[in-house]
């Protein structure tokens, strides 16, 4: 079989060769993956400590996905103000926490500045500590709500203090999906185009992808593809990481989600497909702890971090809220047989939790 030997060559595989790693055995495609998983990182598993800070739920957009933002279902609209958030930073800081994770709905309603503004207050009391924040898709409206070019956001951001990005907002990237889960969102074009600006700027970004809803095997494995070509032009992303959709309190109305089988492969067949990619992300917001800490086994090499407070997918039926405790959390992946690493955000590895 053709395909079989590029894998034991090591190859680049196509589209057509991706989509028919669905069809192989999970154990074989875990055998590939982790044979690439070993080469790049050996047993290390990495992880940083980590806040979780998602300042409002006002959206004006209404992607039927999702749950976290203000509407019918989420009927308790929030903003925090600066000085909840700095507070949120400061008792943050003193437990050990490493990054902010900032990412929040698209309100019309707070301003350009007030985010700006944000990130300047916190890099100016912590200037070490790393902020990443502001998804593709946030840029994008921010960017249409001001009569911006995303060149001037991206400068903006980097301006303000914003260090790395997060990789939301891509869901999947083929547009009759779009169209119908987040209609009028950032377009896949223009996720590609904000992610490939911040990379020339010589920074570091994430990529997303979430499945497990209405798209098709085909669909995914075009995302990965068009990831794999942007990577292969700036070298930018750090991670990848396959999402799990929600499939509560939102408006696909989609009652099964996503089988476990089903997420091990895809997080096998991204390991193996993206081989320009460094980092396999199984965050466990979405797949639960339990899966995550398997998928070790099938590719993925990070898991993400503490959390500590998790909004977005919470509000969709994960059980993230409240984050992990540290030591939990190393215990956990000791246990399942993996060298803990911590690293920074960029992937500086700091200690090794023997």
């Amino acid at each position: 079989m053709e395909l079989l030997k590029k894998l034991e060559s090591g190859e680049r595989l196509s589209f057509e060769e991706g989509v028919k790693l669905y069809d192989l055995d999970l154990f074989l495609l875990s055998k590939f993956a982790q044979a690439k998983r070993e080469k790049l990182h050996q047993r290390k598993t990495f992880f940083n400590i980590n806040r979780h800070i998602n300042p409002t739920n006002i959206c004006k957009d209404v992607c039927k996905f999702c749950a976290f933002s203000a509407h019918r279902k989420n009927p308790n609209p929030y903003t925090l103000t600066h000085e909840e958030i700095l507070e949120i930073a400061q008792d943050a800081v003193k437990r050990g926490v490493k990054e902010l994770h900032i990412v929040s709905a698209h309100n019309d309603k707070v301003g350009l500045d007030w985010y700006l503004d944000l990130f300047k207050k916190i890099k100016s009391s912590y200037p070490t500590l790393h902020i990443k924040a502001l998804t593709a898709a946030e840029v994008n409206f921010l960017a249409k709500e001001y009569n911006l070019s995303f060149e001037e956001m991206v400068e903006l951001m980097i301006e303000s203090g914003v260090d790395s990005m997060p990789g939301g907002g891509a869901e999947i990237f083929k547009e009759e999906v779009r169209e119908k889960i987040c209609k009028g969102k950032v377009s896949s074009q223009e996720w590609l185009e904000i992610h490939k600006l911040w990379h020339k700027k010589g920074r570091k970004s994430n990529a997303t992808m979430l499945f497990g809803h209405i798209e098709k095997r085909e669909d995914r494995i075009d995302h990965l593809l068009r990831l794999r070509e942007l990577q292969d032009e700036t070298g930018g992303f750090n991670c990848f990481i396959p999402l799990i959709y929600q499939t509560k309190n939102n408006y696909l109305n989609i009652s099964n989600p996503v089988t476990g089988q089903e997420y091990l492969k895809t997080i096998a067949i991204s390991r193996i497909f993206l081989d320009n990619i460094p980092h396999i992300k199984a965050y466990w917001a979405t797949s639960t702890l339990n899966l995550a800490l398997v998928a070790q086994e099938f590719g993925a090499d990070d898991l993400d971090g503490t959390i500590e407070k998790e909004m977005i997918q919470s509000s969709a039926g994960a059980n993230s809220k409240k984050g992990v405790d540290l030591k939990e959390f190393v215990a956990l992946i000791k246990d399942s047989g993996f060298i803990p690493i911590e690293r920074d955000s960029l992937y500086n590895q700091l200690k090794v939790w023997e």
